[in-house]
């Protein structure tokens, strides 16, 4: 297996050869993608063997496995935490992950960690939009660029936000020791080759990859943009639904494993791993994809935010937008999550005497917020998909004066919301940009004018 970028043929920019010579490789992508089968299930204690007889039965780690295969355990979680929040899975390979040479310092690119020093903790409210298109040449992995985020990824608390743009498929290997990647599609479609299998991720989904598993990102179409939740803290779970019942939000059946896949390469695959915030690499002899079966539920997945099964109001308020929460990273104190990811998906409001978008707020909680599709029914013009906002703690926000204007007048008929999808990463702790993020040209200049016009309607 050979690294690096394509060769420019004669005659063609570097651009021009970089996609000819990439097309059959988007095509075997795509079909791969569409031939895919799932496990189904969130948190469901898999097993999956790409060979008949690769998983043994009755034991872990017999004196010798089947296949002559490696057996091992990755533990995404202390061996002594409670059974309910316990994540670890076996593995059984072609050879042990501890088959490798040392790991060197690489560049860290645009890839930022917490604990986020580079400015202070800003009040203001903010707004980018998109990123531009990417260099020639830029895997997933190169176009990661952090907005920024809160906590210490050497404690394992806190979050970092990135975006990411991509025209190039990863040859290289990735795996997060800080900790879990939710990843979300907003343009492009990706296929996700990991140590359990393969996944497909296309806008409208999220994928996640667990905290230390290894993964290539391959791109289903021309260029890829995106969000990625980088979560220090505890594994994501699907929140209690307390007096909502047994049913509703999202349903853990509509998540999706990955059935085993591998690789069996011998040559020189670089892999990168991402240590206490910094990028380190090394060159195997073989490709660490090469589970060939395993067991367990420290498992990536992807989930279709369609699925999400809608709680509102048929009467008259709002619920608070936590009645939208996917999945939840909570904290040390109930209730408090380190990280809720929320979803604004397809759904009717009906509310009566009721201000039907979003009302004006503030929060303790900071709140970013992304766009995959559509428009967002809070913000008529400027908050645009690849785009994304920032409230953090305390700040005042709610619709823009257009929006005011026109929800205050409408005939409050039953309304279908289908025309955008848009998601928060909403964290307990403010979020501080990094430097990059604080003087982007792409962030917007006089975002708080949206607010400006509101007029004065008091009468005494």
């Amino acid at each position: 297996m050979t690294m690096g970028g394509a060769v420019p043929a004669d005659g063609q920019t570097g651009e021009q050869a970089d996609r000819r010579v990439d097309r059959p490789a988007r095509e075997r992508a795509r079909r791969t993608a569409e031939g895919l089968e799932y496990l189904s299930g969130f948190g469901n204690e898999h097993q999956s063997e790409a060979v008949p007889g690769a998983l043994p039965h009755g034991r872990n780690s017999p004196q010798r496995a089947p296949l002559g295969l490696y057996a091992e355990q990755l533990s995404g979680s202390a061996f002594t935490e409670p059974r309910a929040h316990n994540r670890r899975s076996w593995l059984y390979r072609i050879r042990p992950s501890a088959a490798h040479p040392p790991f060197t310092r690489v560049d860290n690119g645009a890839l930022r960690s917490a604990p986020f020093t580079e400015t202070v903790p800003d009040p203001n409210r903010l707004r980018w939009n998109p990123l531009p298109a990417p260099a020639p040449g830029t895997d997933w992995l190169a176009g990661l660029w952090t907005l920024g985020g809160n906590g210490d990824v050497t404690q394992r608390t806190g979050v970092a936000v990135h975006l990411y743009h991509a025209d190039t498929s990863m040859e290289r290997v990735f795996s997060d020791a800080d900790g879990e990647l939710l990843i979300v599609p907003e343009r492009g479609g990706l296929l996700l080759r990991t140590e359990f299998g393969v996944l497909a991720a296309r806008p409208g989904e999220v994928a996640l990859v667990p905290r230390g598993v290894r993964f290539r990102v391959e791109l289903l179409d021309d260029t890829a943009r995106g969000y990625v939740c980088e979560n220090y803290g505890r594994p994501f779970q699907l929140p209690d639904l307390g007096p909502i019942g047994a049913n509703g939000l999202a349903n853990p059946r509509d998540f999706r494993a990955p059935v085993a896949a591998y690789e069996d390469i011998e040559g020189g695959v670089e892999v990168v791993n991402k240590y206490c915030g910094n990028l380190w690499a090394a060159t195997y002899d073989h490709s660490p994809l090469d589970v060939v079966a395993w067991h367990g539920n420290h498992v990536p997945y992807v989930y279709d935010l369609r699925a999400f099964n809608v709680i509102g109001t048929i009467s008259y308020d709002h619920p608070d937008p936590s009645i939208f929460t996917v999945l939840t990273s909570p904290s040390d104190t109930p209730g408090l999550a380190g990280v809720d990811f929320v979803v604004f998906a397809p759904r009717w409001l009906v509310g009566e005497d009721t201000f039907r978008p979003p009302y004006f707020h503030r929060n303790v909680m900071s709140e970013y917020m992304g766009l995959i599709e559509g428009a967002y029914d809070a913000k008529a013009e400027g908050f645009v998909p690849g785009g994304g906002s920032l409230h953090t703690m305390m700040s005042a926000h709610g619709p823009d004066r257009e929006t005011f204007d026109r929800a205050s007048a409408a005939e409050l008929a039953p309304q279908r919301i289908d025309d955008g999808l848009a998601f928060m990463f909403e964290t307990r702790w403010p979020l501080t940009t990094t430097a990059q993020a604080a003087g982007a040209d792409h962030l917007q200049r006089g975002y708080d004018d949206v607010w400006q016009g509101l007029e004065r309607h008091f009468r005494a």
